[in-house]
C-alpha cells in the first residue's frame, strides 16, 4: 500500500496537530534489533503527555492500531 509506520518523532509531531490516542494506543516504527528480539514500540496520549511503551509484539497485535504516513 505504500504506507510507512510513523516514527516516534513523527508521532509526537502528529500530537501537535490534535489529541490522538487518548483512549487507545498505536504501533510506531520499532528499531530492527528490538523487532528481532520480538519487541515492539507503541505510543499514546494520556494526562496531556505523549508516552512511548514497549511490549512483545505477538501478544498485542490485535488490540492496537497504527499511525502511518503516505507520500503522494
Amino acid at each position: 500500500m505504500g504506507i510507512e509506520l510513523l516514527t516516534e518523532e513523527q508521532y509526537r509531531g502528529l500530537q501537535q496537530l490534535g489529541h490522538f490516542d487518548r483512549k487507545t494506543s498505536s504501533w510506531v516504527q520499532t528499531p530492527e534489533h528490538i523487532r528481532k528480539l520480538g519487541g515492539a514500540i507503541f505510543c499514546d496520549r494520556r494526562y496531556d503527555t505523549v508516552f512511548m511503551y514497549h511490549n512483545g509484539a505477538d501478544s498485542y497485535y490485535g488490540a492496537r492500531g497504527f499511525r502511518g504516513s503516505l507520500r503522494v
